[in-house]
């Protein structure tokens, strides 16, 4: 199996439109209505709310191919783009998703690699994400993976209010 991962530019934007709306929907489509993850697609994923994610230079995307077939991508912010204020010394990882005929082939830990590692490009001293409380794979993954849960923040799926974890890890 080859790995590559290739940074995403606003040329990329229509194929992260399509990934992200099958990689979402795959992962969370049993554990939600109908009505709230359509609310969420359409505003998350529609292509003037990417091309602004794109745009900002306090967030980078990353694609990643397993034998040159697009897998899934990560999504990493600093400073004012982060969903919380965490501070200058922090990195969050918004998004890992991988598409599920990938899933379970080290694909997410090669792309929670690649946000160490952009990371320490800039200094910074700890990542954190959100991670949905029901998400039980995703979370002993992370605990696998040095993740710490330090508290909750609320996440909107439409008008039904969720609960993700805050987990953090050290890079010092």
């Amino acid at each position: 199996m080859t790995i590559s991962i290739k940074k995403c530019t606003l040329e990329d934007l229509r194929t992260l439109q399509d990934i992200s709306y099958e990689t979402f929907n795959e992962t969370f489509k049993d554990q939600n209505s109908p009505e709230n993850m359509t609310a969420y697609l359409e505003k998350s994923f529609n292509l003037k709310q990417l091309e602004k994610e794109l745009s900002n230079s306090s967030s980078q995307f990353f694609f990643v191919y397993s034998n040159n077939e697009l897998a899934g991508y990560l999504k990493v912010n600093i400073d004012d783009a982060q969903s919380e204020i965490m501070g200058d010394e922090s990195l969050e990882i918004e998004r890992i998703y991988i598409r599920n005929t990938f899933k379970k082939q080290g694909l997410g830990k090669v792309l929670l690699n690649k946000a160490v590692e952009t990371a320490m490009e800039q200094n910074k001293k700890k990542i954190w994400l959100g991670v949905w409380e029901k998400n039980e794979n995703a979370i002993a993954f992370y605990k696998k993976q040095g993740f710490v849960q330090t508290g909750v923040h609320s996440f909107y799926m439409g008008d039904e209010e969720q609960v993700d974890f805050i987990m953090i890890k050290s890079l010092i």
